[in-house]
Order: C-alpha cells, then sequence, then structure tokens
C-alpha cells in the first residue's frame, strides 16, 4: 500500500491575524485543493499556504485531504468544551453583547455623575461585551482572574491599541468600586504602559489644498473650523447658530474635553464663508443638521475629511481629528507661546500641549549639523565622489 503524504497544520498569527498554516513537500494536486477554499494564500515569507483560523477551515481540512493525505494536528492547541465556553472569540463576544442590557443602577450613576455622552457610551459599549464574554455567569459573581481574562482577549484576541485596553480597564473600574464597591481593583488589575506617540500632522500647504478642493458650501465651512480654531469633533458638532461670538471675532466652546468652557478664535476669512452658509441652509438649533435637522454625524464629518485629502492628492490617512494637531504645530511654528496654545486647545495640563514641540519641524530646520559647522570654520576641500561600489569618500584635513 502507497503511503500517504504528511500535511503538517499549524496556528500562527501572520500580518495581525489568526491563521491556520498548511505546510507539505510540493504537490501540485494539493495546491490546486487549497486554491477552492476562498481565504487560503500563499506566503513568500513564511514558505507556507494559510487560510484564516477558525472551525469551518478546519473542518474543511481534514475532509478536504482525507484518503488523500496525512493530518498531523499537533501543533494546533485544541480546547476542551470548558475552555471554549471560557474563550469566546470576539465576533460572538459582539453577538452576545447585543443580547445584553447594561444596568440600569450603572446608567444613571454615570448620568448623575455628569460623565460625558461620549464617555457613557464607551463605558456601556465595554461593559456589556463583558456580560458577553463571561456568560452564564452574572456580573455580581465575577472575580478579578475573569476581569484578567477579559483584559487577555482584548489584547491577544482582539489586538486592541494600549488607549483602548485602558478604556476598558477604566469602564469595568468604574462598574465594579461604584456599583459593588470593590477594592483594590487598580492593584490587582495591570495597566499597560503609554505609548509616546507623536501626533500626524498635515502643512499648511496640504490644509489649504482640502479647503480650496471643496466645492460644497457645508463641507467647505466644517473643514475651516475644524483648522483654523483647532477644534474636537464633538465640539464642532455641539455649536450653536449663538456660539459665533461676530463682534468680538471668538468662538464660544460649550462642554468641551472635561466638562470645560473656553472660548477660540474666529478667522476673519471664515466670517463671510459663515454668513453664506447661514442664509443658504438656516440651521434651526446646531450649527451643523442632518437632514433630518438633528445633530450631525461625526462619522459624515470623518468622510467629509478623507474624501477631500484623496482629492487634494495627500496619500495619508488623515483624519478629523489630525486638523486640530496640524492647528497647534503651526501655532508653535509661528512662535506663539505654547501656554497660549495650551488655553486655545483647552489642555488641563501643559505636559499634554509640550509633545506639539516634538513635531514642529521648523525649529528643528533651525538646528545646524556639527559636521557643518566644523566645515564651516575650517578651509576645507570637502568632496563626495559616488563611485560604482557605492563608496562615498569625504576628503578633509587630518585633525
Amino acid at each position: 500500500m502507497k503511503k500517504l503524504p504528511t500535511v503538517s497544520l499549524e496556528v500562527n498569527y501572520f500580518k495581525n491575524e489568526n491563521k491556520l498554516f498548511i505546510r507539505f513537500p510540493y504537490n501540485e494536486d494539493f495546491i490546486s485543493l487549497l486554491k477552492t477554499i476562498e481565504d487560503s494564500r500563499w506566503s513568500k515569507s513564511q514558505k507556507a499556504w494559510h487560510v484564516n483560523n477558525n472551525p469551518k477551515n478546519l473542518k474543511f481540512l481534514f475532509s478536504l485531504f482525507k484518503g488523500k493525505a496525512l493530518i498531523d494536528s499537533s501543533k494546533i492547541p485544541f480546547k476542551n468544551k470548558e475552555q471554549v465556553q471560557q474563550e469566546i472569540t470576539p465576533k460572538k463576544a459582539v453577538a452576545k453583547a447585543k443580547r445584553f442590557n447594561i444596568p440600569e443602577e450603572f446608567l444613571l450613576f454615570l448620568k448623575r455623575k455628569r460623565y460625558s455622552e461620549n464617555t457613557i457610551k464607551t463605558y456601556c459599549s465595554f461593559l456589556s461585551e463583558f456580560i458577553g464574554f463571561i456568560s452564564p455567569k452574572l456580573l455580581d459573581n465575577v472575580e478579578f482572574e475573569d476581569i484578567k481574562r477579559y483584559i487577555n482577549f482584548l489584547v491577544n484576541s482582539k489586538r486592541v491599541s494600549s488607549s483602548t485596553q485602558n478604556q476598558a480597564i477604566n469602564a469595568l473600574k468604574c462598574y465594579y468600586q461604584n456599583m459593588l464597591r470593590w477594592e483594590r481593583f487598580a492593584i490587582s488589575i495591570e495597566r499597560p504602559r503609554k505609548e509616546k506617540k507623536l501626533p500626524k500632522v498635515l502643512s499648511e500647504q496640504e490644509v489649504l489644498k482640502m479647503i480650496q478642493v471643496c466645492d460644497n458650501l457645508k463641507h467647505k465651512l466644517i473643514l475651516s473650523l475644524l483648522y483654523s480654531a483647532g477644534l474636537r469633533m464633538s465640539e464642532l458638532l455641539g455649536l450653536k447658530k449663538e456660539d459665533i461670538l461676530y463682534d468680538k471675532n471668538l468662538i464660544f466652546v460649550r462642554n468641551g474635553k472635561g466638562k470645560k468652557d473656553r472660548t477660540m478664535v474666529l478667522s476673519d476669512r471664515i466670517q463671510q464663508l459663515l454668513s453664506i452658509y447661514l442664509d443658504t441652509f438656516k440651521p434651526k438649533y446646531f450649527l451643523f443638521e442632518s437632514l433630518k435637522r438633528t445633530k450631525y454625524s461625526s462619522s459624515s464629518v470623518n468622510k467629509i475629511v478623507k474624501s477631500m485629502a484623496k482629492k487634494a492628492g495627500i496619500h495619508k490617512n488623515v483624519s478629523a481629528h489630525m486638523l486640530r494637531h496640524s492647528f497647534a504645530t503651526h501655532l508653535l511654528e509661528q512662535g506663539l507661546d505654547l501656554r497660549y496654545i495650551q488655553q486655545l486647545l483647552g489642555h488641563g495640563s501643559s505636559k499634554t500641549t509640550e509633545i506639539y514641540t516634538h513635531v514642529s519641524s521648523k525649529a528643528l530646520s533651525k538646528i545646524k549639523s556639527p559636521l557643518d559647522t566644523f566645515l564651516d570654520a575650517n578651509t576645507t576641500d570637502f568632496k563626495i565622489i559616488n563611485t560604482k561600489d557605492d563608496i562615498i569618500n569625504i576628503n578633509t584635513p587630518s585633525v
């Protein structure tokens, strides 16, 4: 009897996705079989075929190679029924979360504490997902180990960012410390290390190009206000007609981050555009309203920003918040004191504003390289010769 070839299966992450790798000696018949799977791909770096790791694909592979090859699945961490119930996939967790309601007592608590709409929405979203994750266990029966298991799920399965991980911890901490009077939460649940990412900004020319290529009056005004006043998305959408103080050239921002009111500069160039917009659209309550006269949505604003960036030929992943970062960076490059920028942005701490000093390119462009300083101070024959072997020779006098 002819010995069957062996097909090895292995589970691993590839390009941030959970994959099932299929390895075997070169076999055209096996390749043809794998091509019948919709999500099958060949990886040059891994030198193996791979498919999405899910029970459906795994079961199909066993049936696909039945009688044609021996399946080596020793590298697949199979789980017993108890483990499968405990470790829920992201899709199942989200589906389950939709079937559970947030405890009304917690929702009323958040509203009494005057948390912002965004914070309430975020906390409820994480708590709802957590309820689905621990099901059939109830919230009141949870232990610290259950919460750690959920955080592991977010980090390892959903691959969330450290800021999203922090938000999830904050949501659960808020519930268990205030509803069930848990102690030692901060000690028992580890926080992720803070990421030190610099804000992404656009140049002045790129911002102006986005505004210029926009031929929709409302969209042009949205772009102009986001940049010229450095507004957050929620602040822009919360603006009312009476918040525009024409006589003082100011914009009154209500309930900014941290429930703080502040005033922002109103660009002289925008006033005429704003006047035409109000005469044309005649908003009733909010400055920007939908067709149903409700508050304009954040998704619509992001679509406008991305669409205009693409139209302007900007090959970056541009967001509405990037215009706020650009506003702050450009003011700093113009020489405005950091304390005023902090006040304009509504930052509670100067440390938050100081991050823009690391982004400003004009300050860096004024720094002279020590090589240039040395060569300027010494008479020297400075030559760069590119040879066929890409060797660079620099002739300088001996020091």
